[in-house]
């Protein structure tokens, strides 16, 4: 690990006098290119020069004690050794966690697909419960929200909600959202008062940027349409709806919210680029060994990994088996004690594959 430390600490100085270098800072893409590296690797530098000085502290000390002095400053020593091991012992672990190679996606703005699952109206109340959840969430990072495409179902809630989430570090605090989403509760349509179990699908995706994926324009189909409200009343006079197929892969993205054609086709190209970008994320993961995997990653998504039982006011996250007993405040977007739990639980398990 030292050693490694130590290279990582050269590359920065490197990259130092390289950023300032006239010649460089004229060429605009490279310049950002090295600026951005330049930061990725100071918080790991800065710790390690933290853990070089108490270790030269430590040193030192330990030279002091094998001489001639009085028992106060022997005293005083042993106690400040003491410490200084128990600081360098943590720092060690906070260098471990900097070393984890770091997610490229990990400060990108999300999309967010919720679809209703199995359980009927019931089922897309749920994801329509689940969409407001994300948004408080996201508000409490001081994230914004913009609406991509909704599908509503007559009794209130979604079929299906698209919307992007924009903020920095977006997608680290979220990836492990993707999955099937279980609520156990009585639904108000029940007269009975049975509990019903229904279940909402999310998908976490980073947004693709140009640089991620291009589309090539022959292999996009484009369609327009009226767009329509529930029921099928129509809420356009004109053909504002678009529907763009991608021909090679078969994914097709409608998008009908906006009053205009060209809003509407910008979101579906930009749902449409996310998608092909998860789906290129997703085959390169399939290459990697099954050991080498996190037991939470992104997780499949066919894969259960919450219930939300109203009877006993529970969130139980099924890949981490915590529980927490404030659903009404994790509804809410009080969401944090079991993400942190999540991206601890990522962290340990891949700390096993840093040296």
């Amino acid at each position: 690990m030292i050693e490694k430390l130590s290279f990582i600490e050269n590359k920065y100085k490197e990259l130092s006098q390289k950023i300032i270098d006239p010649e460089i800072i004229n060429q605009t893409d490279e310049w950002q290119k090295l600026v951005k590296e330049h930061a990725e690797i100071e918080p790991i530098v800065f710790k390690y020069r933290e853990y070089t000085k108490a270790q030269k502290i430590l040193e030192e000390d330990r030279e002091m004690m094998k001489g001639k002095i009085d028992d106060e400053m022997r005293e005083l020593l042993k106690d400040e050794i003491v410490e200084l091991e128990e600081a360098i012992a943590k720092l060690e672990e906070e260098l471990k966690i900097l070393l984890i190679p770091k997610d490229p996606n990990d400060e990108k703005n999300v999309i967010v697909e919720i679809r209703a699952g199995a359980g009927g109206d019931e089922a897309g109340l749920f994801a329509g419960d689940l969409f407001r959840m994300y948004t408080m969430y996201a508000e409490r990072q001081g994230w914004k929200i913009e609406l991509m495409s909704t599908n509503e179902q007559g009794v209130g809630g979604f079929k299906e909600v698209i919307f992007m989430i924009k903020g920095k570090g977006a997608y680290s605090r979220l990836k492990y959202e993707s999955g099937v989403h279980r609520v156990q509760r009585v639904p108000t349509t029940e007269s009975s008062g049975r509990i019903h179990t229904s279940t909402a699908t999310v998908a976490v995706l980073p947004e693709a940027e140009d640089i991620d994926i291009e589309i090539n324009p022959n292999d996009i189909r484009i369609d327009v349409f009226r767009s329509s409200g529930n029921g099928g009343q129509s809420v356009n006079t004109t053909d504002s709806a678009v529907r763009i197929t991608h021909i090679p892969t078969g994914m097709v993205v409608s998008c009908q919210d906006e009053k205009s054609q060209h809003k509407n086709r910008d979101k579906a190209m930009k749902i449409l680029k996310t998608r092909l970008y998860d789906k290129l994320l997703s085959e390169q993961h399939d290459e990697i060994a099954e050991e080498r995997r996190s037991q939470v990653g992104t997780g499949d998504r066919s894969e259960r990994i919450r219930t939300y039982n109203f009877p006993q006011g529970r969130v139980t996250d099924h890949r981490i088996n915590k529980t927490v007993h404030q659903l009404e405040k994790f509804l809410d977007g009080d969401m944090d004690e079991i993400i942190d739990a999540l991206i601890t639980t990522d962290q340990a398990e891949k700390l096993k594959l840093v040296g």
